[in-house]
């Protein structure tokens, strides 16, 4: 179904000169293969080349062969190809070509002239095997990050292609819908499909995979089958640079001496007439990093946008140090990184993004910048442009712009999206420091491991509301168990 024999690729820029060198790898008919590996070894590259995207539309160099079918791709159009190889990104946004979600699943089909019974079949039967029937018929831009992904997904299997090829599909999801996912890619398999996964959420594929294919710095460094993986001892897992294998499991924590406490009061927010918010009081511990957690489209990043001042028509109060700030004056202490990070970059470096946030641009800043990007391990993209930085790493420039900000509530929305382990590990060491020097952190979460690492308060949403919130008892604790099993 698909060989690559001796490729490397280099890409075209300065700024992004990592690639994918010596990848010689054979995936016979009906295989589900993950691809894994810290940020930046190579997975995504390796997902280009098989569809086509590299070195048609990610130019650069391309040495070897890459056989799909037993034809070479060289010689296939990326219209060909894409009627055999389906690919999902890992921000849907970007294969996005309509406004309404029904119109999208139809666009490929359209474009390949499926027959309009046909169309509404498989647009039915996508729906259904998604168990996003109640997504239908709605507008693109009003739906979660998660309820897109699983537009995205519903696009390409409504297609039917041969091969799926899946970038970090799981990185924005909720773990209910993780689990739809995980039953679509069950289906895929007994229907003799191909899937290729690049990911870096490991335990709901391990039931389902055949092979894992380990990278570091663009090499495949193992090939092995899923019962040698999980041989493996976890301790080994994490050096890898890999998530783990299982769920995690969250226990009742010493409370923490954080009694102090501010307050938002009567948030309320509005799609025209319907009430998408609807909070009395929420009572937050200062200094505390604040789990937020809900399904997805439960209001979350809405909630969010809402404390930073995005959503203009949010009514409110907030409580803060002895004085009462109306919602408009909130943008004024708090600063977010959003859930698609490409929204605030905005320089031609990492160090200017850096110092964009900060408000002067002295010698003194400029020393904060660069012990900021040296903790998130940035340093060596000083001078790259940040749209070139893989998922992960335009992340992590986000984060470090919110750090530099000064700001004393900061909002994360999936801070750890398309981290490593290291890195997942680095920025709840960041988080627990910034909370030391007094900052107040919401972090937007469907990671149980950063939730674990570092969050010692807890948000749960429902449908605009607030369902419970408090510090890690033996009763919210089991909440949370629930919530992820």
């Amino acid at each position: 179904m698909i060989v690559l024999k001796n490729v490397s690729f280099f890409y075209h820029t300065e700024e992004h000169k990592s690639g994918v060198y010596d990848i010689n790898l054979t995936v016979p008919s009906g295989q589900i293969v993950m691809l894994c590996g810290a940020s930046g070894c190579g997975k995504t590259t390796i997902t280009r080349l098989i569809n086509g995207l590299a070195p048609t539309y990610y130019q650069g160099e391309l040495k070897g062969q890459i056989l799909i079918n037993n034809v070479d791709s060289s010689g296939i159009t990326l219209y060909e190809l894409s009627q055999k190889v389906g690919s999902v990104f890992q921000n849907p946004r970007s294969q996005f070509f309509s406004i309404d979600s029904t119109s999208e699943i139809a666009f490929g089909c359209e474009n390949t002239g499926i027959p309009r019974e046909e169309m509404y079949h498989r647009i039915g039967q996508v729906a259904k095997d998604l168990n996003m029937e109640y997504l239908l018929d709605r507008n693109l831009f009003a739906l979660s990050g998660g309820e897109k992904q699983k537009i995205a997904c519903a696009s390409v299997a409504a297609m039917q292609p041969d091969i799926f090829i899946l970038d970090e599909p799981s990185s924005n999801l909720d773990l209910r819908t993780i689990s739809d996912l995980k039953e679509v890619v069950r289906k895929w398999k007994a229907q003799g499909k191909t899937v290729i996964v690049a990911e870096h959420r490991l335990y709901y594929l391990m039931e389902l995979v055949d092979r894992i294919i380990y990278m570091e710095d663009g090499k495949i460094i193992r090939d092995m089958s899923t019962e040698e993986f999980k041989k493996i001892d976890e301790k080994d897992i994490h050096q890898m640079g890999l998530r783990s294998r299982t769920a995690i499991h969250f226990e009742e924590k010493e409370h923490t001496n954080k009694d102090e406490t501010f307050s938002f009061t009567n948030i309320s927010f509005s799609y025209k007439k319907y009430k998408f918010l609807d909070i009395p009081e929420i009572k937050i511990p200062f200094g505390a990093i604040v789990g937020i957690l809900g399904y997805n489209g439960a209001g979350k990043s809405t909630l969010a946008k809402s404390i930073c001042g995005l959503e203009k028509k949010t009514k409110g109060f907030l409580n803060y140090k002895g004085s009462i700030f109306s919602a408009k004056d909130w943008k004024n202490k708090s600063y977010m990184v959003m859930q698609d990070v490409n929204h605030q970059l905005f320089t031609e470096s990492v160090l200017d993004e850096i110092l964009l946030s900060m408000e002067n641009d002295n010698e003194e800043a400029k020393q904060k910048a660069d012990k900021i990007l040296k903790d998130l391990n940035l340093e060596k993209f000083y001078d790259v442009h940040p749209l070139s930085l893989s998922g992960g790493q335009k992340q992590r420039v986000a984060i470090g712009s919110a750090i530099a900000s000064g700001k004393e509530l900061l909002i994360f929305d999936e801070p750890t999206s398309g981290l490593d382990y290291k890195h997942m590990l680095g920025v709840s060491k960041l988080m627990k420091n910034l909370s030391s020097e007094g900052k107040t952190l919401f972090i937007i979460t469907h990671d149980p491991e950063l939730l674990k690492e570092c969050c010692d308060y807890l948000l749960f949403l429902d449908n605009g509301k607030l369902d419970w919130f408090g510090g890690w008892t033996q009763e919210n604790a089991d909440r949370v168990n629930s919530f992820f099993i």
